[in-house]
């Protein structure tokens, strides 16, 4: 409860002091500001919703909550951009050892976006079993005119490559906004031997296909069945003993599983494809519209204002 006072609500007041500095991180928003680039394996499970609470006592008796991370988690939103023909989807059906997507991403709750909130945008790309991640931020309005409106934008020398990259691919490939992802988000970095371990557990899992301003206040539907969490292990090196024990105590299973890729089929944008987990399908005829209020309230029903 501390740990949210000090960062989430003041970073609001910090807000409307910095409106100049409008790329300035706060909260829970310096945790993707502190990630910029970098190499790691990553290993996903699906964790039954009841099963969450003592999932989350074990890890925080072994790892710290993220000091940016909110008591029950922060809103994520992906807005993911692929070729007209969705060869990045395929590329991960197919399993290349070498595939990349992009997406912008947002940390907050979307209803709050605006023009000057500041956003990630991201290649994610995987080469063998190692996970890539480059990003840069920048006010939202800037990453429209750069991704949808290419225009040429100004950025840092630093930046440059990056942004160079970015706009090759967006015009060698015609990429375009194709879906969007959207989850509330709980994050445990790990301590002492551990420190280059993460573990995240996403809950509510959903997203649109079209209208895709952040803040449209369109109608999302759950990609996966809410009772269901998607839990990912991230290590640098290596994955500790316990971690893995306790993934087998909760009978959590590894699941070959995108949210992109469930997002696509979600909404009949491409096949389902045989390799995604039967659990992660939503039983035909079910309802999958996602509340209005998702975000007000936690996973453990706590509101997410503390």
């Amino acid at each position: 409860m501390g740990v949210f006072d000090r960062w989430g609500r003041r970073s609001r007041v910090e807000r409307a002091e910095a409106e100049d500095t409008p790329t300035e991180p706060v909260g829970y928003q310096q945790t993707a500001s502190k990630l910029h680039a970098f190499n790691r394996y990553e290993i996903k499970y699906f964790v039954d919703e009841l099963k969450v609470p003592e999932l989350r006592r074990e890890l925080a008796a072994r790892m710290d909550t993220d000091p940016f991370s909110p008591h029950g988690g922060y809103p994520v939103t992906s807005l993911y951009y692929d070729t007209p023909d969705l060869r990045f989807y395929w590329e991960k059906i197919e399993g290349l050892r070498f595939r990349r997507k992009l997406r912008v991403r947002l940390y907050g709750d979307p209803a709050e976006c605006t023009d000057d909130t500041p956003v990630q945008i991201e290649i994610k790309q995987r080469v063998n079993r190692v996970t890539q991640k480059r990003r840069t931020a920048m006010p939202y309005r800037v990453a429209q005119r750069w991704l949808n409106g290419r225009e040429e934008i100004d950025c840092e020398d630093s930046q440059r490559p990056f942004v160079n990259e970015v706009s090759t691919l967006i015009g060698n490939l015609d990429l375009r906004p194709i879906v969007t992802t959207g989850y509330l988000r709980e994050a445990f970095v790990g301590r002492e031997a551990d420190l280059g371990l993460r573990m995240t557990i996403d809950h509510k899992v959903h997203g649109r296909d079209r209208d895709f301003h952040f803040a449209s206040g369109a109608p999302n539907r759950f990609i996966i069945p809410p009772k269901l969490a998607i839990v990912e292990l991230k290590a640098n090196e290596r994955v500790p003993y316990w971690a893995t024990d306790l993934t087998a105590r909760l009978d959590m299973s590894v699941v070959r599983v995108s949210k992109y890729c469930q997002s696509v089929e979600a909404f009949g944008l491409a096949p389902r494809s045989r390799m995604g987990a039967p659990e992660l399908v939503l039983p035909e005829g079910s309802d999958t519209r996602v509340p209005p209020d998702l975000f007000a309230t936690s996973p453990t029903g706590s509101t997410l204002a503390g």
